[in-house]
């Protein structure tokens, strides 16, 4: 070996070491407000007040009004979610694939990345000035068609006005997580399967949604772990009298009528381990549609 390779691997290995520097933020950022939190739960829910070991937290789980809280969160976020796919899928088609102006996409992509994190008592507010019983929108059905909503079934205040509630937000989010995947559906496919005879009906079906497939999925799955650990905006919006299982969670912990910080901390996980196989499953399914996109 040269005596020149060894300076320069030592110089590599010096600027390896101080680019680690720059994740060091981050790495203490997750540490204190991510991993020990989480630990800290995860010890509490095997605790009882006085802090001894004990399963009764895990086994309370059982309890007839946390499985309902845990089942109408279940579907909330996958309502919320299978139309933040439909909605955002087929808006993002239509600025990527659609022939549409060149300023629509600059446009949307703004908006959907201020509207993606639009959320808690501001949504809330908005959505109560716009489809409350008072609100601009109803407002304006009624004084110019004579609808009342209300009347018709309408109540922002339940599981269909959360879940158009929650649309505001997935909305965008689709249309972020959806783009760079249309991005990487290359044109020479789609000539090709013109060449070869192939209907545009036929490429969707059995070349682009296949492609796509995994895209769609993996959003899906990361829209549901969004809604699904959602608090301020149902909070806000409903108070304490829609039983999600975030607000049930906040109750336990912070509440006084049900104040049960371990029982809080059993819930906690229960999220934490419906999220966390709803983020894991994403993070496969983006590696697998990654291999298309490059």
């Amino acid at each position: 070996m040269s005596t020149t390779a060894l300076p320069a691997t030592a110089a590599r290995e010096r600027r390896i070491a101080w680019s680690w520097l720059g994740i060091l933020p981050f790495l203490l950022f997750s540490l204190m407000f991510l991993l020990l939190p989480a630990a800290n739960l995860i010890v509490g829910a095997f605790q009882d007040p006085s802090g001894n070991f004990t399963l009764q937290n895990i086994v309370n789980l059982g309890q007839p009004s946390i499985i309902r809280s845990y089942t109408l969160s279940l579907e909330i976020s996958a309502a919320s979610a299978f139309g933040g796919v439909l909605i955002g899928f087929a808006l993002a088609l239509a600025t990527i694939l659609g022939g549409l102006p060149r300023w629509v996409r600059p446009t949307l992509m703004t908006f959907s990345g201020v509207a993606s994190q639009f959320a808690g008592v501001p949504l809330a507010f908005a959505f109560l000035a716009t489809l409350g019983r008072t609100g601009l929108v109803t407002a304006l059905l009624f004084g110019i068609f004579d609808i009342n909503i209300y009347r018709g079934g309408f109540n922002l205040l339940s599981f269909w006005g959360l879940t158009i509630t929650y649309l505001y937000f997935q909305i965008p989010l689709m249309v972020l997580v959806v783009s760079p995947a249309l991005d990487g559906l290359k044109r020479e496919w789609r000539e090709a399967a013109a060449i070869l005879g192939a209907t545009g009906t036929q490429y969707w079906t059995m070349i682009a949604l296949p492609i796509l497939w995994p895209s769609l999925l993996g959003a899906f799955l990361l829209l549901f772990a969004n809604a699904f650990g959602a608090i301020a905006t149902a909070y806000a919006l409903t108070g304490s009298s829609f039983n999600i299982v975030t607000i049930l969670l906040y109750a336990q912990i912070r509440g006084d009528a049900l104040h049960d910080p371990n029982l809080g901390y059993a819930l906690a996980l229960g999220m934490i381990v419906i999220t966390g196989v709803s983020n894991g499953a994403y993070i496969w399914l983006a590696s697998r549609s990654a291999r298309w996109i490059r």
